[in-house]
Order: C-alpha cells, then sequence, then structure tokens
C-alpha cells in the first residue's frame, strides 16, 4: 500500500489550489471564503515535510505558491484576524519559517512577526496559559499547545533569544491541572474558572479523552523537542512526552495498533477506530524514538498503527480512486450557546465521520515521512 500514498498526495494537490483546496472539508462543506486557517496549516506543514524527505520540489513549490496567495508583501495576511486571539490561527504560521528559511522574502518575515505580536497579548488563565480563543475564555485546550506553541518556540528560537520558560512553564500547567494519572491520559481542555457548562464544577477539566486532544498535544512536543536547543528545557518536555506517550499506548487496539475516537472506551457502543489522532501518536510515537527521547520501542508500535489506518481507511474505488476515510472532521467544547458540544462521550461519537479532510490527511503524511525515513 505504501507505494499508493504518493499518488494519493499527488491526488490531494492536483485538485487543490489555494483558494479552495480539496483537503478542507470544513470550508467546503461551510462555503466559507478563502481565509488563513489552522486546517491548511497542517498540510502544508505536511507537504514541506514529505518535499525534505523525497527530494520532491513539486511539494515545496505548491506549498509557496499557497503560502503566497494568503501573505501579502507588507506581511498582512488575507482573512487572519489578530482581535480574535485565536490559538488555531497561529498554526499556520509555523511554515512561514522553512519559506523564509529557503527563499529569503522578507514578506514571510513580517508575518511571522506579526502572529508573534498576537501571542504577547493573547489573554491568559490564573495559570498563565494562553485563552484556547477569544470566544473560550480562561480554557486551555489540548489543541492550543500544538497550535501556537510550536510556532512560539520557533519564534524564539529565531528571534527570541532562546527563551522557552514560557512555552515549558505552559505545558507543565496543563501536565499537573489535566492529566488524570490513573488513567495516564490529558483531559481534552479546562475551564480555569470552573464556569463553563462542560467543566467539572472541582477540576474544571472536561469530561472525556479524546483520541484529536492527545494526538494534537503529543505531535506538539514531538516536533517542539526537535527545534528546542535548551537542554534543561527539553528535558523538562521530554519527560512530559514520555509520560503521555506512555500513557495512550496501553489503549492501542491489539489487531490494528489504532486508536479509538473516545480513547479509553474502546468497544463501547457507537466508538470507533479514529484516524487523525491514530496519525498523530503514530508520528509522534515514530519521531520521538528516532530523536531518542523514547523508548524505541515505540518505532515499531507506530509503524503497526500506521499500517493499521493503511488497511482499514485508505481505499481504492474501482477506477483506482484513493480516499482516506475514518477522520472526524471536528471536535469541541462550547461555547455558551452550543451545549451539544459538552464533552459527552455521546457528544464524540455524534460528529461527522469523512474523507480526505487534513485534519487527518497531514497526520498521515507526516508519519509517512517518518516510515520513509526508516528505509
Amino acid at each position: 500500500m505504501y507505494e499508493k500514498i504518493d499518488s494519493y498526495i499527488e491526488k490531494l494537490l492536483n485538485n487543490s489550489t489555494p483558494d479552495a483546496p480539496f483537503w478542507n472539508i470544513e470550508s467546503i462543506r461551510q462555503g466559507k471564503k478563502p481565509h488563513w486557517n489552522y486546517i491548511d496549516g497542517c498540510m502544508i506543514t505536511a507537504l514541506i515535510c514529505a518535499s525534505e524527505i523525497t527530494g520532491e520540489k513539486r511539494y515545496f513549490d505548491f506549498a509557496e505558491k499557497f503560502i503566497d496567495y494568503y501573505v501579502s508583501e507588507d506581511g498582512s495576511i488575507l482573512g487572519y484576524s489578530m482581535d480574535k486571539y485565536n490559538l488555531d490561527d497561529v498554526n499556520e504560521g509555523r511554515v512561514l519559517f522553512d519559506l523564509y528559511e529557503k527563499t529569503g522574502k522578507e514578506k514571510y518575515k513580517k508575518a511571522i512577526f506579526l502572529l508573534r505580536e498576537q501571542l504577547k497579548n493573547q489573554p491568559r488563565t490564573n495559570t498563565e496559559n494562553f485563552w484556547h480563543k477569544q470566544i473560550y475564555p480562561n480554557q486551555i485546550w489540548l489543541d492550543g499547545l500544538y497550535m501556537a506553541q510550536v510556532f512560539y518556540v520557533r519564534f524564539q528560537k529565531e528571534f527570541g533569544g532562546k527563551d522557552y520558560t514560557d512555552t515549558v512553564n505552559q505545558f507543565k500547567n496543563v501536565h499537573k491541572y489535566m492529566l488524570n494519572k490513573e488513567k495516564g491520559l490529558f483531559y481534552h481542555g479546562m475551564d480555569c474558572s470552573k464556569t463553563a457548562f462542560w467543566a467539572d464544577k472541582e477540576t474544571g477539566c472536561s469530561k472525556n479523552f479524546w483520541l484529536r486532544a492527545m494526538g494534537w498535544f503529543c505531535v506538539a512536543l514531538a516536533d517542539i523537542i526537535e527545534y528546542i536547543d535548551d537542554e534543561n528545557a527539553k528535558k523538562e518536555l521530554c519527560g512530559i512526552f514520555s509520560e503521555a506517550i506512555e500513557g495512550i499506548a496501553q489503549y492501542a487496539d491489539p489487531e490494528t495498533g489504532m486508536f479509538y475516537q473516545v480513547v479509553d472506551c474502546g468497544g463501547r457502543e457507537g466508538n470507533y477506530l479514529e484516524t487523525s489522532g491514530s496519525s498523530m501518536i503514530a508520528y509522534a510515537m515514530l519521531k520521538g524514538a528516532r530523536l531518542g527521547v523514547i523508548d524505541k520501542k515505540y518505532s515499531e508500535m507506530g509503524k503497526k498503527t500506521f499500517d493499521g489506518i493503511c488497511k482499514k481507511y485508505l481505499t481504492i474505488s474501482e477506477d483506482g480512486d484513493l480516499n482516506l476515510g475514518g477522520i472526524c472532521l471536528v471536535a469541541g467544547l462550547g461555547p455558551e450557546d452550543n451545549r451539544r458540544r459538552d464533552g459527552s462521550y455521546e457528544y464524540y461519537i455524534s460528529e461527522p465521520v469523512v474523507e480526505n479532510d487534513a485534519k487527518g490527511v497531514a497526520p498521515f503524511v507526516l508519519c509517512y515521512t517518518e516510515i520513509k525515513r526508516l528505509s
């Protein structure tokens, strides 16, 4: 099946333009105008990585053309609003570092500093963590650690004097307040004010363990650990990363190596093996083992998970068309006027499951790059 993945990536590119990417199912369904967003950011990150591993220049050229559509010469970004204080909008900024390094275009650097300005002013919880968004006051989501902190660390490394204290402290707080030590899993979200309708009144945490949230968290740590060059900071993050991987590894499906949408409820009616989070965990395992910061056994475990995804969800139609299925389209907590998103088991299994969305495709491609490193 591996040999088919390259042609699958080609399909994604051939059917995508910067203003209408094939992989952004949310935008397509909602009829959104082209805008800067984390879903495209995930895919462009994967393409740049794939270009480095495969030597396929077309992937990088596509990424550059795509981002050029959104970033103007003055560094302004199409469809980006700083005043939303949305950590999701920072994620796509991580690709700007690679593009600036390889092309020298000053507009990429200007856009980097624009996004950094958001983080300077981002509202914070009483634990000094970033709010996930303006519309989610006092809330920490695992998703947000990926969305903001990889960019933040890259900025600190390139332009911020290599001071990673803030990032390390935010991860330490998540470990302190959002880890269920008995289960070895991190809750999806925490409302530090303990007032959100979905939050536990004593801990502020949400009710369940959503796979993709755990995936975002583990991938954030794997990527940051690769970039960070302060040994003390790296040691602290490696400890959290190792604990997170060890925690979730115990929930792998024995047959496929994949993980369930609600991680600790395998076999419960309605639960299913989910592609995006499984790809993220597999990628984090493979990368962490390669970097030597988690046990080498996780390399084989990550490969089994990737193979399981390929066998279960990478399907070929009668006309030879490839599709990647089993992807939860979206899940979240609140806001107040959306009480369906209450963090319950029933909620997480009720969200649409789709094919070819970048929240699943991008980590799948990233995982593939790690598999290629093994060969």
